[in-house]
């Protein structure tokens, strides 16, 4: 597992909770407007980097201060060793807050039926007819972001929905459109 950031402490993204977050490299998406963007390619500059065995002698020193543990990208699902990090993050008795894209609903349900995350952040876009242009990614098959919405709308996993509005991408239109497209979930935050 290649961890390429840690923030130790935050009060803000886990909600209810405080957290550290951690930045795992590489991205399936190439959002123009991405305030990740050196982590999606997943070549960063190594110095940066968490060695996994630092990240857990840091956890082992904040039990009574932390309650769980964000984990971000990139795209975090394209981690291998996802399921074994979310596994240890949990043995030491932290929760665990998965941020996702969520063009891999096989892989979040994985995670949230073995009990590895508690609370889930899937950002959505933009509006179904501008998915590719907002993504980066021409001819984008919308669908598995459509399944992962349609698991966390079924209640196994407490979750939130984001979209960062941009100028350029959203207009008026689009936001009504993405509002009726994702209709009934927990809560979206723009």
């Amino acid at each position: 597992m290649l961890i390429q950031g840690l923030q130790k402490l935050t009060l803000l993204d886990f909600p209810e909770h405080t957290a550290a977050t951690v930045f795992l490299p590489g991205c399936n998406f190439r959002c123009p407007f991405c305030h990740n963007a050196a982590l999606v390619l997943g070549a960063g500059d190594a110095t940066g980097d968490t060695p996994v065995e630092e990240f857990f002698a840091f956890l082992d020193k904040r039990h009574g201060l932390l309650d769980g543990v964000c984990i971000t990208g990139g795209e975090p699902l394209l981690q291998p060793e996802l399921a074994d990090f979310c596994a240890r993050i949990k043995g030491a008795g932290f929760a665990v807050k998965l941020d996702t894209n969520g063009s891999f609903p096989g892989r979040l349900r994985a995670l949230v039926e073995e009990g590895l995350v508690d609370y889930v952040a899937t950002d959505v876009k933009n509006a179904p007819e501008r998915y590719a242009e907002t993504v980066g990614v021409p001819a984008f098959d919308l669908a598995p972001v459509q399944e992962s919405l349609d698991f966390l709308r079924s209640g196994a996993v407490p979750y939130e929905v984001r979209t960062t509005v941009v100028r350029e991408l959203h207009t008026a239109d689009d936001l009504r459109a993405l509002a009726a497209w994702i209709e009934g979930v927990q809560a979206w935050h723009l």
